[in-house]
């Protein structure tokens, strides 16, 4: 696959501050119908994300985003292909990864942009399976 990242990704990204609330995350999320914000620090740097996922825990609105952020941030530079990104978001079971270039946010990709990709038909598997089998 020859797709680069930076070609799939959002690049207007919605972000967010460390000490705002998660309220504050939440209308975000609900006014922009999307279901992730990275959390960025004054020079634009990555220091999390906060995924709609967090707030199946019923967390506390007032609480300050940064109570809930993990120590390790996923990211990706954007010159790498897509398939790096669908990689590392298997490897870690994440839906969205951020996007950075020279360390500064520049995008975000998620599974469902990998999903568009594919159903665009954008490129052929390599060894496709014979046959499907489903499991439980």
């Amino acid at each position: 696959m020859n797709i680069k990242i930076a070609d799939l990704m959002v690049k207007n990204v919605i972000s967010s501050q460390p000490h705002k609330t998660l309220g504050h995350i939440k209308e975000i999320m609900q006014k922009n119908g999307i279901s992730a914000v990275p959390i960025i620090n004054s020079e634009n740097i990555p220091v999390g994300i906060v995924t709609s996922n967090d707030f199946r825990e019923h967390l506390n609105d007032q609480s300050p985003v940064s109570t809930i952020l993990a120590e390790h941030v996923y990211q990706v530079p954007a010159y790498n292909d897509v398939s790096v990104a669908a990689k590392i978001m298997r490897k870690h079971h994440i839906h969205h990864l951020l996007v950075t270039h020279e360390q500064e946010l520049v995008g975000i990709i998620s599974s469902f942009d990998l999903l568009k990709l594919v159903d665009e038909n954008r490129f052929t598997m390599k060894n496709p399976p014979k046959s499907f089998t489903r499991t439980s």
